[in-house]
């Protein structure tokens, strides 16, 4: 039995569910088993080996869940209290679940009665992922125990006791017992470090290993969401110097870590050096790059110093943001349905706090009903920022002037830091790798950008406006006209890394529709040139991580003038579209089981 010992039964709150001991103090569950961790203690028993009794657990990496039983990344590692004196599990194959013929999958649940444990027996429907995540599963036999509320987390074993993947989910079918599990290569996208215990045909044993112990050198935190920039490593490099040429190409958007370029290459490009490759290559960029800096020593406390170059303020301050998302789509009902998503972010996790299909004339209700429960998810010290995600024509909507609720008046653009962004570019792959590169730029030069106007009736063609902006490394574009009377010119600013657009969104009242071109433009001034040059002074000396709040103290300046109206900043509308305060999460869907 002792073979058998690594099965846990997990408790969180009024859930339980199943998991692993893959090391001496990690366990493996499903992230839905312990959602509720943030207000709830974590338990793991091990019913092999009763005299451990219960010990505490924390959640210390997440696969990014979002609630829903059709969302991925449904994976959570739970760190021990202390280390538990029993052998881990073991991994079979990633491919192994599903080979013909489908062998039997034995999984270890908890369900209710059955606080010892129970087995159910199961097999894989085909080596076909559902929606490139799970493998469906049908019961072994037509009798015996289904797999329901209890067997979350759950190993999914071989007849020799192998694991070759995690039970999530059962779905209700009428007379068919079936389920799902994640298979360990998908798994590991969501936690790079199961890697290093999975063996991968193709590439040898002794290569993973070096690996491994090469990215925990070059990140030094051990963590697989240590970018491990500081030593100089990049990734994208590291990996098409592992593929070479004929390989497969770089991924749209690029990796986020080093862990997450390694993983790829060892699920993903199936020549079998290429493992090694990288691991070599990687060796060498840590043999000749300079030992990061030793602590400064204690000293008396003194006034604090400017911070260093090597971490610019403004980089700092641009991820400190705590966003609120407030996400419209067209729902696909009718040109008047939209479906809107309310969710906070906390601890680089999207929070969903509410979502609905609804007419357009009650989106604005919802919001404010829904914004305050939002932002009640942040941490208490967090900078709240309000960002509408958009569909593009509805990009200069009011959204900073609605009211923050039925009983209070106050703007939203005066209660908080408020911005917007378009839709396509906030789920564009390409667009998000490029504005990430684009800030890093930015936050390192720390101080305000040049002002890229493009004047009210502009002469100048869209594609002469992109190479300017392209040409000009463009940081900031300004608008003397709103996206209706400057269509393509808006489509370019878009569709170009520019991070930061402004505009008003009443524009020049002299352009219109039919002739954009303000006859005013000589004498006197166009409206819009106006706001361009009051622009450019306000921003000059601000860092673009910083515009939000500086936008901020505008709205409320002109909220409070003695003419509101004329208020040059009174319409004054921000994009501001910074990819790092919005860790990549898929839309969320309904309930596992459990």
């Amino acid at each position: 039995m002792s073979s058998a010992a690594w099965h846990a039964r997990i408790a969180c709150g009024h859930e339980v569910g199943a998991g692993f001991l893959i090391t001496g103090r990690r366990v493996l569950t499903c992230a839905h088993v312990v959602a509720g961790s943030g207000t709830a203690a974590v338990t793991v028993s091990f019913p092999h080996a009763r005299e451990l009794g219960e010990l505490s657990a924390s959640v210390v990496a997440h696969g990014g869940w979002a609630g829903d039983v059709a969302d991925p990344g449904d994976v959570a590692v739970l760190q021990l209290e202390r280390d538990v004196p029993l052998p881990p599990a073991g991994f079979a194959p990633p491919d192994a679940a599903y080979t013909e013929p489908y062998p039997k999958l034995i999984a270890y649940g908890f369900p209710e009665g059955y606080d010892e444990g129970t087995l159910a027996e199961y097999q894989a429907v085909s080596g076909q992922l559902i929606a490139g995540e799970w493998l469906e599963l049908v019961a072994w036999h037509g009798h015996g125990q289904p797999l329901v509320a209890g067997f979350s987390g759950a190993a999914a074993t071989l007849p020799d006791g192998r694991v070759a993947g995690m039970v999530t989910a059962a779905l209700d079918a009428p007379a068919v017992r079936k389920g799902r599990m994640l298979p360990l290569d998908v798994m590991a996208r969501y936690w790079p470090e199961l890697g290093e215990l999975v063996p991968t045909p193709g590439h040898r044993d002794d290569a993973r290993r070096r690996l491994y112990a090469l990215l925990r050198r070059a990140t030094g935190s051990g963590r697989a969401d240590d970018p491990g920039a500081g030593r100089g490593c990049d990734p994208n490099r590291l990996y098409v110097d592992a593929v070479g040429g004929f390989g497969p190409p770089l991924p749209t958007g690029g990796f986020p870590s080093l862990w997450a370029a390694a993983a790829y290459v060892q699920w993903e490009v199936p020549d079998p050096e290429a493992v090694n490759r990288f691991a070599t290559r990687l060796g060498e960029l840590l043999d000749t790059a300079p030992a990061p800096p030793s602590p400064p020593a204690p000293s008396a406390p003194s006034a604090p110093s400017a911070p260093s170059a090597t971490v610019p303020a403004a980089a700092a301050v641009s991820s400190a943001w705590a966003p609120v998302v407030v996400e419209i789509e067209h729902s696909g009902a009718g040109p008047d349905q939209v479906t809107v998503e309310v969710s906070a972010y906390r601890d680089g996790q999207r929070r969903p706090v509410g979502a609905g299909r609804l007419p357009r004339t009650g989106v604005r209700a919802y919001v404010q009903r829904r914004i305050d429960e939002a932002v009640a998810q942040l941490a208490p010290d967090a900078d709240e920022l309000v960002t509408f995600v958009l569909p593009r024509e509805w990009l200069n909507e009011a959204v900073a002037h609605w009211e923050c609720g039925a009983e209070d008046s106050t703007p939203l653009g005066c209660a908080y830091p408020l911005v917007v962004t378009d839709r396509a570019r906030h789920h564009s792959g390409r667009l998000r790798h490029q504005l990430r590169k684009k800030w890093q730029k930015l936050d390192s030069a720390g101080r305000g950008v040049e002002v890229h106007r493009v004047e009210c009736g502009t002469a100048e063609r869209p594609p002469s406006l992109r190479k300017r902006l392209w040409d000009g490394d463009a940081g900031l574009a300004g608008y003397a006209s709103p996206p209706t009377a400057a269509r393509g010119h808006f489509e370019v600013g878009l569709n170009v890394p520019v991070p930061v657009l402004l505009w008003s969104r009443s524009g020049c009242p002299r352009a219109t529709h039919t002739d954009p071109h303000c006859p005013g433009h000589a004498e006197p001034p166009c409206p819009g040139s106006a706001f361009l040059d009051q622009l450019a002074v306000s921003v000059a000396e601000v860092p673009p991580a910083e515009l939000p709040r500086h936008i901020l103290s505008l709205r409320l300046a002109a909220d409070a003038a003695d003419d509101p109206d004329l208020h040059w900043a009174r319409d004054l509308q921000l994009l501001w579209d910074n990819p790092r305060c919005f860790p990549e999460t898929p839309a969320s869907l309904h309930s596992p089981v459990a």
